[in-house]
């Protein structure tokens, strides 16, 4: 049975967007794959280390001639990488925070980027494994609002997955989060409602076509 890696970054628990969303895929996964396996990481609430230069160079040396403190220095990444090659399908919660990818996912995403295994090759594991990004952001930065051209998360996150890893990469978009907490934005509620209930509608289809094609 097929194996979804979920992984969630809001720090915002409960009241999360990119929480309910991804549950919302999660759980139509989990009915179309009741016997399958998810293996889940919160990197909110178990943050990972960030990346050293031991576990950096470490990828560089070729792994038979690594020293005993180099296999050390690497263990995380390896463990972190295997998780993510041995997934058949990726579902991460991506909230837009300060106009980029919150910390912790950015950590998780140094350790999984090694040259030559998962990066610019050929021979990686990942060409063309689906990942489902759900890019909630409190405001629109679609073309035309205010903030336009001011979206540094979803363009870094299109080129990483993407272009360096060779993913196949679909993003759900739930925008306008903060309307109902941010009295400025009150006459986007509508809107912001919308919004949302179009991203839980297209996270379970997604996980539904995808927990269909990976069964068959």
């Amino acid at each position: 049975m097929a194996t979804l890696l979920h992984l969630d970054s809001s720090l915002n628990g409960d009241t999360s967007v990119s929480r309910e969303v991804t549950r919302s895929f999660r759980e139509a996964w989990e009915e179309q794959h009741p016997e399958g396996t998810v293996v889940y990481r919160d990197l909110a609430a178990d943050p990972l280390p960030h990346l050293t230069a031991g576990a950096f160079y470490a990828s560089l040396t070729p792994a038979a001639e690594r020293t005993p403190e180099q296999r050390s220095d690497f263990a995380l990444r390896d463990a972190l990488t295997r998780e993510l090659e041995e997934a058949d399908a990726v579902l991460i919660g991506a909230p837009m925070y300060n106009f980029a990818i919150p910390s912790t996912l950015k950590a998780w995403l140094d350790h999984v980027i090694v040259l030559g295994r998962t990066a610019y090759t050929e021979q990686s594991a990942l060409l063309g494994k689906p990942v489902t990004l759900i890019a909630s952001r409190g405001g629109s930065y679609a073309p035309g609002t205010p903030q336009e051209g001011n979206d540094f998360a979803e363009p870094h996150l299109r080129y990483v997955f993407g272009t360096v890893l060779g993913m196949d990469l679909h993003f759900i978009v739930p925008e306008l989060t903060l309307a109902r907490t941010t009295p400025a934005m009150a006459d986007l509620i509508d809107a912001a409602d919308a919004s949302r209930a179009k991203a839980h509608d297209d996270a379970r289809a997604k996980a539904k076509t995808l927990a269909a094609r990976l069964a068959a």
